[in-house]
This record gives structure tokens, sequence and C-alpha cells, in this order.
């Protein structure tokens, strides 16, 4: 198995993305996002969330240099942008507003690609992660592509799992209990937005 990839590569690249990606981490605020939504809603939304955060890491492993160039974008400003997006989130958390029934369904799921597919599972420490291995990877050969591939798509299952597993954590804490971690859910994410805003405000001083 090693000879058809980087073995030590398929694991720094699967465990910086997991700690930046943070599965369990995902669970509060999934549910908090999605407390209002039935169990297929719930699960419709995880497998949107995983698709368009797979599909944005792929991107910008791709194309992402060539995306920010072409654009003149920095990537604290990206990450700002991250950060404020999050912070909005976070205020309707607190505020009970992501727990007001909609009158469209579909207005529910919306929720599952922005903001937990982007930026909360693909966000922008997850993004300059995966754009630095493509960056230092050996192109030359299949097998660093590979390690880095194989490295991506293991951490998404394991996002998916834990908010698949998330519907298990619903039905025992009921929805008063939803509820209670829907808050706590509220208070982490400003924390993560805050964090985001005030690394992106060091590195734009850092350049300036």
């Amino acid at each position: 198995m090693s000879e058809l990839f980087d073995l030590q590569l398929f694991i720094s690249v699967f465990i910086t993305l997991f700690v930046i990606m943070d599965p369990p981490g995902t669970v509060p605020i999934f549910l908090g996002l999605t407390g209002a939504m039935t169990r297929a809603q719930r699960n419709r939304a995880a497998r949107q969330a995983i698709l368009v955060a797979f599909g944005v890491i792929v991107s910008f492993a791709v194309f992402g240099q060539q995306l920010l160039s072409y654009m003149h974008i920095s990537l604290a400003a990206l990450q700002a942008s991250g950060g404020l997006l999050l912070l909005v989130v976070a205020m309707e958390l607190l505020t009970g507003k992501m727990e007001e029934p909609e009158p469209s369904g579909n207005a529910k799921v919306n929720v599952a690609l922005v903001p937990l597919g982007t930026p909360l599972l693909a966000g922008p420490g997850a993004i300059v992660a995966t754009m630095v291995f493509v960056k230092q990877a050996d192109l030359s050969t299949s097998h660093d592509w590979i390690a880095i591939a194989l490295g991506v798509v293991a951490v998404h299952v394991c996002l998916y799992l834990a908010m698949r597993f998330a519907n298990v954590v619903h039905r025992v804490l009921k929805d008063s209990g939803t509820v209670l971690v829907t808050r706590i859910a509220g208070l982490l994410l400003a924390a993560i937005a805050v964090q985001l805003v005030a690394d992106a405000v060091e590195a734009f001083i850092q350049s300036a």
C-alpha cells in the first residue's frame, strides 16, 4: 500500500485537516443549525454540507493559488471574510433565530451550504492547509497526489459520520437539550469567528 502513495504524507494531511475541521466539534454546531429540521432533512443537510466542503477543498487544492492571485485576494482577506460570516451565524444561534421555522424547507437546507459546508467545515484554515500540502508535494508523480486525496476523503468521511451521529444526540437531548446545545454552539462559533478575524488582522499588520 505504501508503494501506491506516500503514507507519511497521508497521515500528515489527515491529522492536520482532522484537527482543523474538527469532526467531533461539528456535532453541537450542526445540531444548532439544523435543530428545526426533521431527521430526513438533517441527513440531507449532512450530505450536502459534506459535498460542498469537499468541493471547496478540492477546488482550492487544484486552482486555489491561481484563483486568489487572479482576483488579487490575500489569504488574510479570505480568513477575515470567513470569520465575519461565522460571527453573523453565531449571533443567530445565540438569539434563537436559527430555531424559528421557515416557510420553505429549502431555506432550512441552505444552512448546509453556507455556513456549514463553508466556511465552517471548508474554512480558511482547511483551505490554506490543503494549498500548502499541494504546494509542497512532488507533483511529478502520482504518489503525493493520491496521498493528499485520500487524506482529504478520509477526513470528510469522519465529518459525515459525526453529523450522522448527531441524530442520535438529538434523540437523547430532546428539544430542550438541543436548545441548550445551540446556545453553547453559538458561543463556540462566536469565539472561532473572532479568532479568525484576529488572525487576519494580525496577518494584515505583519504584511503592512
